[in-house]
Parts: structure tokens; sequence; C-alpha cells
């Protein structure tokens, strides 16, 4: 046995799409499971230069947004059961945030992302970050964004 507490971390970016929810679902029934944490990230794009005071208000909006996107993702960890969560909020592009995250919080162990069910593809993060898996230094899970609850918690 491990002398201390087990510090796993499965990162979920958080925002408003479906397959959002995919991911989350994996990475809570997984922890749920095995152990660990659940981070939710949510990112919040830098507002361009409009004129004095608009980014502010823009920047608050947008970060208002990403703690009801939070909220509403810890209300459904809760509905799933006693899993260890943690959340972040940070402002910049999303791929470079995420990468950023991974190196700052070294139990970060995996990057937890789930693939659109639109025709353009599997989305950006996904195409990034695939692209890339020879670079990371965590696996990526890819999760099917046609997939079911049940078919989630069925592999975890």
């Amino acid at each position: 046995m491990y002398a201390t507490e087990y510090k796993r971390k499965f990162l979920v970016v958080i925002d408003e799409t479906a397959e959002c929810d995919r991911a989350l679902t994996f990475a809570a029934y997984r922890v749920k499971r095995t152990g660990g944490t659940v981070v939710l990230m949510s990112i919040v794009q830098k507002p361009e230069f409009i004129g004095l005071g608009v980014e502010d208000v823009l920047r608050a909006e947008a970060v208002e947004l990403a703690e009801r996107n939070l909220d509403a993702r810890l209300a459904r960890i809760r509905d799933i059961g006693e899993v260890k969560v943690e959340s972040v909020i940070r402002e910049g592009e999303g791929a470079e945030e995420i990468e950023r995250l991974i190196g700052e919080d070294r139990d970060i162990a995996i990057l937890v992302l789930a693939a659109s069910t639109g025709n353009e593809g599997p989305g950006p993060l996904v195409t990034h970050f695939a692209a890339r898996a020879h670079a990371l230094p965590i696996p990526l899970t890819v999760v099917p964004g046609r997939m079911s609850d049940d078919e989630i918690i069925a592999i975890c």
C-alpha cells in the first residue's frame, strides 16, 4: 500500500457542448470506481480590445457563464455519488491553457475529452491533442460523443 493518498487526477474541459457531458460522465464514474479526483477546467477566451471598460464587462460575463457551467457539472457529479472534485477557471486559448495546467499540476494523470457528434470532425481540442498525443506527458482518453451514460458506465 502507498503511504500517501492516491492523487491521480482526471482533467475534463467544461464548456456548453453536449460532448462535454460524455467526458465528465466517463471521468466521474472512473474516479468513483478507482479513486482519484476529477478536475473540471473551464477556459474563458480573452476579450479583444474594444474600448475602455468593455473588456472588463465581457470578461465578467464570460467568467459568470463559466461558473454556471461548472455549477451544472458539479451538480451532475453530486448525482453520480461521492467523487472528489476540483475546479479551475483559466483565461486564454484552450489548448495552451490545458497544456499549462498539465505542466503545473503533476497529479493530473489523464486528459479526458469527448468527440463531437457533428459532421465537421471530432472537435478542435480532440483534433489538437490527438495530433500532439506523442508530445503529451499524460495519456489522452477520447470518449465517443454518441455513447450513452449506460455504455460509459459499463466500461468504467
